[in-house]
């Protein structure tokens, strides 16, 4: 009989060997590790939007009668929605389970056993989680003090052969944008160039309308935040007409499922109401960071996403991790060599911010 040593030994090395990718945890999760009843964690490390979703969404979701059925695999509805959304051609659209699978996809299909993937940190973890899943070889090219993309440098990589070079912009966890022009540069070059627009609803900058004129540009987005559906994963990408041909040959027939199609037509359909709860976070996010700037211990980075970043100069950040979390406050925190002391903080309601910075205010 064959022993779990034996199977140990048929599992992919590289596998074995790679970190894994830490998520945050839900609220119910966060609830009973600290005691507090659910209706009292106030819950800011996931950059989700506070207000949900659409009333529509619930309201379709209660109502669709065919559950039981399996969704459209070309997400045909879906499709057309949002070529009227973003203005881009039905044929360069394609939709995935969150972006994150959109991610996947996209280094399945360039990318072979050992090929280069450049990557420009801190920036989003799942490009060097899926890239090492596929077997590829993350190059990674620091961002600078400021957190701006260092453009010569990453240039320079894919020079020496790299096929795919991710984006953030704005760059999550710092909120930045990257300059036009520092994309255009890259795209003159001969590899895939991919720019995660996650939280474009929040910054309103984007390079989608130029993907129709270059090959190699790819520009993902996402359902998650701005239109309040993360527990439904939902995402699409802009696509070169050709690139959308070969992904349809890969993905998986029903990726996406009718309760996200269902939940995703109908936010597209409320963009009123949506673009209401835009506002208010975006209105919220001046506040929180006026509020931020005034302690003394704190360095605050600007942001055009739905979150903020800020640097404990005076004091320990894990510390006020921990005090924050035993007040049933969730906010994430890192400790890598770029982000040391950094506290990333996602915009709540006005209430929450209250909430926040009275107990911030009580540290010393």
């Amino acid at each position: 009989m064959i022993s779990p040593e034996d199977i140990e030994k048929l599992i992919r090395p590289d596998v074995k060997a790679m970190p894994a990718y830490v998520p945050i945890e839900p609220t119910d999760v966060l609830s009973r590790r600290i005691d507090i009843p659910e209706e009292k964690v106030i819950k800011l490390d996931g950059n989700e939007n506070p207000y949900g979703c659409s009333p529509r969404v619930k309201r379709a979701l209660a109502n669709y009668p065919y559950y039981n059925l399996y969704p459209d695999p070309e997400q045909r509805e879906l499709i057309k929605a949002l070529a009227q959304y973003t203005g881009i051609s039905t044929r360069n659209i394609l939709a995935g389970s969150g972006s994150d699978e959109l991610i996947d996809l996209i280094l399945r299909l360039f990318i072979r056993p050992g090929d280069k993937v450049v990557n420009c940190p801190p920036t989003f973890g799942m490009y060097p989680f899926s890239t090492d899943v596929c077997g590829g070889k993350m190059v990674s090219i620091p961002r600078k003090p400021d957190f701006s993309i260092d453009g010569a440098a990453a240039r320079k990589a894919i020079d020496k052969g790299a096929r795919i070079i991710f984006i953030a912009s704005p760059n999550n966890p710092t909120g930045n944008i990257t300059p036009k022009p520092v994309i255009l540069e890259l795209l003159s070059s001969a590899a895939v160039v991919v720019v995660d627009e996650a939280y474009y609803e929040f910054s309103s900058t984007t390079v989608a309308p130029v993907v129709q004129k270059y090959a190699n540009l790819i520009v993902l987005r996402t359902f998650s935040k701005w239109a309040g559906l993360a527990g439904l994963r939902v995402g699409y990408g802009i696509f070169p007409a050709n690139i959308v041909r070969y992904l349809m040959k890969i993905k998986q027939p029903y990726n996406v499922n009718t309760a996200a199609q269902v939940a995703a037509l109908e936010s597209l359909r409320d963009l009123k109401y949506l673009r209401g709860t835009i506002k208010a976070i975006v209105k919220e996010k001046e506040r929180l960071i006026s509020q931020l700037t005034k302690f003394s211990w704190l360095k605050v980075y600007p942001s055009q996403a739905n979150f903020v970043l800020c640097r404990v100069i005076k004091g320990n950040a894990g510390e006020v991790h921990k005090r924050l979390q035993k007040k049933g406050i969730f906010i994430r925190y890192f400790d890598t060599s770029q982000l040391k002391d950094c506290l990333r903080i996602s915009i709540g309601k006005p209430e929450q911010t209250d909430v926040l910075i009275a107990s911030l205010k009580e540290m010393r």
